[in-house]
């Protein structure tokens, strides 16, 4: 067992002090950051102002319902759209795997994304490319969202050293309900394949708070989508433009497509392939219960369920002779043969039922202390995925194949804070606002695969398997110290511990050798079950944080933040090592954790009708994990590793202003400009010196919204994401084709007319140019929303 620790005396006299002493209050709480922080929306000249306290040493955006019915939004990641310097990557509308990238960091790294739902996290950090549970967000039931960038407060675990997502759901105040219904259609046009794509929606909330200081709210969600292809069968040639030899009989066929590879290689393409169209029918249910002892003492619980069932399907391009569809075999067009595998053109199946739960207890003093507790669970109550081996025509009878399941997977968190604030205006005895809290998170991954008979209905042997848990325990204190009326110096401090356990992966082989750490397990089938059994890890970190503010005038704010960040490895990263017939990862039990040292300087000036931020930031992370994939070989491989030192350094500057052209008229412009480099990496040298994946050079976004009258709006959107790369070594020189991370310009509408008070007509359109974009997938092509939205 490899150890890194500090003395247990101090760790446990310092968590016995601050839980007596928190609960020590009279009940009193404030909520985790993610609720102690938020305050009422500032709403002046210039339009919605940052939502969170003064004390927040993080720089942040903010969006509220009535912001997000500006432009297009369809699954609840969409209120990120426009959010400055932040990249979602939501590859089709329905997708459930939309991951956050950030200043630093692309989608390659999803743990640098922290999101959170009314204080309780939602960030699913157990699988390869899980993106945050968006799912138990009810459209319809979003109050507002906040976003805060970098390491620079102690509030928050070390997985905020990219970006962090607040989303806070509607309070009634009194009964109240809504509904819309919305619909959508996109015309999808590549390599010669042309099809209509549609789905549709309804969220629902109501709500109501009764005399006795009782609340509740029930909210619901059902979506139907279908996307267009993500992913194409296609075969590279080398770089003399020769394609790897097939010998043997072929059948003739047409519909073979040609073009370059991200490397510039001439590439063949089949088809949609590897699931390619996803049908997924999801359904999410919401109750939440509050109540009142006092004015300043209350309690709230929440409970949601969220169902999907997602049926992935392919299209060959290929047609022999006499115009049947051709799945598999040796092809020739005539010019060049190939071999197309069985599983190519392979179905599968998808059935999910999640649970989350949460309760809250917390004061809400307007001065003086005061402490909350959170305790929340989120599980993975039943997950199969089933994968045919044999291509569409086959597999539609059964066939053998694989089910992979994830049953029990999941994670909870637990966090006990005080917080004092002093009153307004006291400069003798208040002049520090004080923050003590204890977290802890724990992540349980446990991923079995079997054989399966007939892949729809049977599943038979264990194949393979990986498990693992990790686990991470924080002490931190944080301390807005008002220097003088207009001066404000924040200073933070976070220690985590972290443990992982239990690390375990089994694959069936015909040939077992036991060794240290190794285990073989006889089938009696003339097979083995070798497991590779991983120790205990234990590992720590501290980050500190500074940051100052000077309200250099009453409408200009000055700010230098400087903090470290540690993200430690999770379970999947250091466990998973799933085979597959076109696939296999390889993780690292040994990674280091990502130390992140971070540094802001920023101003922020208001106008009558404008403001202004303007920030510099720098960012040099050590030991960044990475996640590569070679999929110029069969079957691909997802390596993961640490990088020795990652520097970003870059501008944001973001801009909005309200009546200043044209009375009704708002405009929310922002841009950003980052220049992300490999510095060292002993393991790699070549790689030093290159642009770290999937970090835009550019974003930018400006939303254009004009209100003529209360009754009337209409918005103009536009998204630009500039050069990334997706290659270690900077080698996709081609990158607006599939495979590639290509830069984009997507321009988007919406008009929208109160029919009544109560009822609400709106139509859109996203990615009117029909402009194609790239993250690997294609991005969805021009797709055109109705929505209609009622309420009481």
């Amino acid at each position: 067992m490899t150890t890194h620790r500090l003395s247990t005396s101090p760790w446990r006299l310092g968590a016995i002090a601050l839980a007596t002493a928190a609960l020590s209050l009279p009940a009193r709480a404030q909520g985790v950051a993610t609720d102690q922080q938020l305050a009422p929306v500032l709403v002046t000249g210039s339009g919605v102002r940052n939502g969170l306290a003064a004390d927040v040493p993080s720089n942040s955006a903010s969006k509220t319902a009535e912001d997000l019915r500006e432009q297009n939004l369809f699954n609840p990641e969409d209120a990120l759209k426009y959010v400055p310097n932040t990249s979602i990557r939501k590859r089709y509308i329905g997708d459930r795997n939309s991951m956050i990238g950030g200043r630093s960091f692309g989608t390659l790294q999803p743990s640098r994304g922290l999101a959170y739902v009314d204080g309780y996290l939602i960030s699913n950090f157990l699988g390869r490319f899980d993106g945050p549970r968006w799912n138990m967000i009810t459209p319809e039931a979003i109050a507002r969202v906040d976003v805060l960038y970098g390491p620079f407060s102690a509030i928050y675990p070390g997985n905020s050293i990219g970006t962090t997502v607040v989303t806070t759901e509607r309070e009634p105040r009194a009964f109240e309900a809504s509904a819309r219904i919305t619909g959508y259609r996109q015309r999808f046009e590549l390599y010669g394949d042309a099809n209509d794509y549609d789905g549709h929606q309804l969220s629902a909330f109501v709500g109501s708070r009764l005399d006795s200081g009782l609340w509740y709210s029930l909210s619901a969600n059902r979506q139907n989508s279908t996307s267009q292809p993500m992913n194409y069968q296609t075969v590279t040639a080398n770089a003399a433009g020769v394609f790897p030899a097939v010998t043997g009989a072929a059948v003739p066929v047409t519909g073979i497509q040609y073009d370059e590879d991200p490397k510039g290689l001439k590439r063949a393409v089949f088809g949609a392939s590897g699931g390619a169209i996803d049908h997924t029918v999801q359904d999410t249910l919401k109750l939440k219960l509050g109540f009142e002892f006092t004015p300043e003492i209350v309690a709230s619980a929440m409970l949601g369920g969220w169902t999907n069932d997602t049926r992935n399907s392919n299209r060959s391009f290929l047609r022999d002779a006499a115009g049947a569809t051709v799945w598999s075999g040796r092809v020739t067009d005539g010019t060049h043969t190939f071999n197309v595998p069985l599983s190519a053109f392979a179905p599968s199946n998808r059935d999910e039922t999640h649970r989350h739960g949460g309760i809250t207890l917390k004061t809400k003093y307007a001065t003086g202390w005061n402490g909350s507790i959170v305790y929340s669970n989120y599980r993975i109550v039943s997950d199969i995925a089933r994968q045919a081996n044999l291509p569409e025509d086959q597999a539609a009878n059964g066939g053998a194949g694989s089910w992979t399941r994830r049953d029990g997977t999941g994670w909870n968190t637990f966090e006990m804070q005080a917080a004092y604030r002093p009153s307004e205006g006291d400069f003798t005895g208040g002049r520090h606002a004080l923050t003590f809290g204890v977290h802890r998170n724990a992540y349980l991954l446990d991923s079995p695969t079997t054989n399966a008979t007939d892949w729809r209905v049977t599943e038979t042997t264990l194949s393979q398997r990986y498990h693992g848990r990790s686990e991470v325990t924080a002490l931190y204190a944080q301390d807005a110290w008002k220097l003088q009326e207009d001066l404000t110096l924040t200073l933070g401090l976070r220690h985590e511990r972290y443990v992982t356990r239990d690390g375990e992966q089994l694959l069936r082989v015909a040939s077992c050798t036991a060794a240290a750490g190794v285990s073989c397990m006889d089938n009696g089938d003339g097979s083995f079950n070798r497991v590779l059994a991983y120790p205990e890890r234990r590992l720590s970190g501290s980050s500190p944080k500074a940051s100052i503010s000077w309200r250099a005038d009453e409408d200009l704010l000055l700010k230098a933040s400087l903090g470290r960040g540690v993200r430690f490895p999770n379970v999947e990263e250091l466990y998973n090592g799933t085979f597959t017939a076109s696939s296999q990862t390889q993780s690292d039990p040994n990674l280091r954790a990502e130390r992140s040292n971070a540094l802001e300087l920023s101003a922020e000036k208001d106008w009558e009708m404008h403001r202004l931020r303007v920030s510099i930031f720098h960012d040099d992370v050590r030991d960044a994990i990475l996640r590569q994939s070679d999929n110029t070989v069969t079957p691909s491989v997802t390596r993961v590793s640490n990088v020795d030192r990652v520097k970003t350094r870059g501008l944001e500057i973001v801009w909005q202003t309200q009546d200043w052209l044209l009375r009704g008229l708002s405009l929310d412009a922002n841009a950003a400009f980052a220049n992300s480099k490999v510095t060292a990496n002993a393991a790699d040298p070549a790689s030093v010196g290159k642009y770290w994946l999937r970090v835009p050079k550019v974003r930018a976004n400006l939303l254009a919204a004009y209100r003529p009258s209360r009754d009337w709006m209409g918005s103009l959107g536009i998204r630009h994401s500039g050069r990334a790369y997706n290659d270690t070594y900077n080698l996709d020189i081609h990158p607006d084709v599939y495979g590639g991370v290509s830069s984009f310009t997507f321009v988007d509408l919406r008009g929208s007319v109160k029919i009544t008070p109560q009822l609400e007509l709106a139509l859109g359109v996203d990615n009117v140019a029909d402009s194609r974009g790239y993250q690997a997938h294609p991005y969805p092509g021009r797709t055109f929303f109705t929505e209609l939205r009622a309420s009481y």
